[in-house]
């Protein structure tokens, strides 16, 4: 366990607005099924995180655990026990970094092949089928031939993930059990739905778009221009040697004269979309306790920014737990 993480650890446990200790407040007996479903935002789903980890913290134990994009990939690692490694992964990450994990395919089904991810993702989680997982847990995608939402509750972890998380233009599908499968969020970005089908009472979400649209339309420019701006001599390094790669990585973030590039463009329509999907969602099922971490500021492909994340999901655990409480309160 990283250092930060310790004293995040003790700092909690020392505090005089400390809450009692886990068997205190969450036991067999008066707990019910609990449900908790984890939404999509790309970089932003660094703060399920922190999220989870302070859940652990405060002895809420999920029996079931959905999760769509990012969320079924913090969650899964979570069920595994291997959060630990992913977070100190998470944090590892610079601009620098990240840009040497995008492996731009021309002929491809998307803009990055994925295969520098897959094997980072290998080298953290040992092969584990999700049936042998603690708990329920469901990765939330979608088959691109139907549209039909999918729900995988079994066979390898580490490619149920994947699947979870192939945002169409960005990943290729992943193909699994005979279907071309693709980011869940596009039909589900908060499953809810997957936690109450598994039957959960009582379904905690933590969702990553409540504030997606706080920011004005000025501000939401100058995160555009900062991309482009101090990206350029990150592309350089991150690409170095390979001019189609390099050229290409430029292309995708910057199209000049201040405009966003096709990547940003991309990602901030998939915002806008789940945004809207959630919201209409959550209006047919919603949970008995929405976490909405204050995260609009950081823009979707910031993934080094994950200390600012992760602190932000456990702020928002911490703000929502008298909600927690009282949920469990009223449904058991």
């Amino acid at each position: 366990m990283s250092k930060d993480r310790e004293e995040n650890s003790e700092d909690s446990a020392d505090s005089p607005e400390c809450s009692p200790a886990p068997e205190a407040r969450f036991t067999e007996d008066r707990r019910g099924i609990l449900g908790l479903a984890l939404g999509g935002g790309v970089a932003r789903g660094w703060a399920h995180i922190g999220a989870v980890r302070r859940l652990d913290e405060l002895g809420f134990t999920p029996d079931i655990v959905a999760g769509t994009s990012v969320g079924a990939l913090v969650g899964g690692f979570w069920r595994a026990g291997r959060l630990d490694a992913l977070e100190d992964w998470a944090l590892s990450l610079t601009k620098t970094r990240m840009l040497s994990y995008f492996d731009i395919v021309l002929n491809g089904s998307g803009l990055m092949g994925g295969k520098r991810l897959e094997k980072i993702m290998a080298r953290h989680l040992p092969p584990t089928d999700i049936k042998d997982l603690p708990g329920k847990f469901i990765a939330v995608t979608a088959e691109l031939a139907t549209g039909h939402e999918v729900w995988l509750t079994e066979g390898d972890l580490g490619e149920a993930m994947q699947a979870a998380y192939a945002l169409p233009g960005v990943f290729p599908p992943k193909a699994l059990g005979g279907r071309w499968l693709i980011d869940g969020a596009l039909v589900n970005p908060l499953p809810v739905s997957a936690c109450r089908a598994f039957g959960a009472r009582i379904v905690v979400a933590i969702g990553l778009h409540a504030d997606a649209f706080n920011m004005g339309v000025a501000q939401r420019k100058d995160k555009f221009r900062e991309l482009a701006d101090d990206g350029g001599a990150e592309l350089e390094e991150a690409s170095k040697g390979n001019l189609t790669e390099k050229l290409m990585l430029r292309r995708l973030f910057h199209a000049g004269n201040n405009a966003p590039g096709v990547g940003s463009v991309m990602l901030a329509s998939f915002n806008i979309l789940m945004d809207r999907i959630t919201r209409s969602r959550l209006a047919g099922d919603p949970p008995d306790v929405l976490v909405t971490p204050h995260v609009a500021h950081v823009p979707l492909l910031d993934f080094d920014q994950a200390e600012e994340l992760i602190a932000q999901g456990r702020k928002a655990i911490d703000e929502a737990m008298p909600q927690i409480e009282s949920a469990i309160e009223y449904m058991v």
